[in-house]
Parts: C-alpha cells; structure tokens; sequence
C-alpha cells in the first residue's frame, strides 16, 4: 500500500466513524425538554450583587458564602416546572461545556411584584401559636416576609424577594442525563 492511498485509507475511517464535526455542532449532545441535566450558575441582580450560586469561590467572592451549605451542580429535569420558567426555557439547546448568560424579565423568573399579596393579619392570632413577630424576619417554610408590626397588626408580604427583578445568570452544562 503507497502513502496516498494509506492515507486516503485513514481519513475514510476517521470520517465514518463520526470522529469529526463538520462545523455545524451537529454531533455533540444538546440539552431537550425531558432531559435531566447538571449545572453550574452564578445567579445576580441587574447591579451585579449575588443572591445564588453553586460555585463555592462565587460565593465567597460575592460575600453570600454559607457553610452549612454544599456547593455542587444543581441537577434538573428540563420542562418539568422544577426551576422558573426564563431558567428552564435558557438551557434548551446547550451543549455540555458551554456557558450561557441568561437575563431574565421578572415574567420569565419571580413574577412581578403583587401588592394583592401583602396581607395583615391579628398580631394576638400570631401570638396565641407562640409567634412573636419583629419587622424583617421570615416566617414559615415560604419565608414570608414581616414588614410592619403595630400594638394590634402584622403586615406579612407573601411576594418572592426577588419578584419584580430582572435577573441574570451565568450557567454552565455540566451534564447531560446523568442524575
């Protein structure tokens, strides 16, 4: 066998075989509705200020690190209503490796903020289940924010703190399919 036709020999193969990309990404996996993926994300407000992450030097560069916290890929089925919408819609298409800058309206993300859900109840009803409320903390598995306390009221804002902001996040596929 001559070089030529040793060589015209291999690049048969290597083109069979799939071992190449023509250029279009065609052959490399990307993410679809359904698909359980891993991710990577640096979440921030518009000002640039973190309020997530699951990068443990993020975190502590941003000064939101919490050590009782694991900082791992965040691992989810896409479509599946597990993450806000902008998010589950933003990584359709990607490819493991790559990185996306997803900016997201308060539609696509917390929804914008509702005053209807501002509510006030009796200050003695939250006492009577041992709650003695002080204007910022968050009661309950929903975190529900106390925004004014009187002699006899608690104004409870039931809004997401992120409603009514635009966010963006820095993702990076980490997987495809492997949960």
């Amino acid at each position: 066998m001559n070089k030529l036709t040793l060589f015209l020999f291999i690049i048969g193969i290597v083109l069979v075989s799939g071992c190449t990309d023509s250029g279009t990404g065609k052959n490399m996996e990307t993410v679809k509705e359904g698909d359980y993926i891993t991710v990577d994300y640096i979440g921030a407000r518009e000002d640039g200020t973190l309020f997530d992450t699951s990068i443990e030097d993020a975190a502590i560069e941003g000064g939101i690190y919490d050590r009782k916290r694991q900082y791992e890929p965040l691992g989810f089925t896409v479509g599946a209503k597990q993450m806000i919408p902008g998010f589950d819609k933003g990584v359709v298409g990607m490819a493991v490796g790559e990185e996306k800058t997803l900016t997201l309206p308060p539609e696509e993300a917390y929804d914008e903020y509702n005053e209807e859900l501002i509510l006030t109840i009796s200050l003695e009803e939250l006492e009577s289940v041992g709650i003695f409320p002080a204007v910022g903390d968050k009661l309950g598995p929903q975190q529900v924010l106390v925004i004014n306390v009187t002699d006899t009221e608690v104004k409870l804002d039931y809004n997401h703190e992120l409603a009514g902001k635009t966010l963006i996040f820095k993702v990076t596929l980490v997987s495809i399919g492997q949960e």
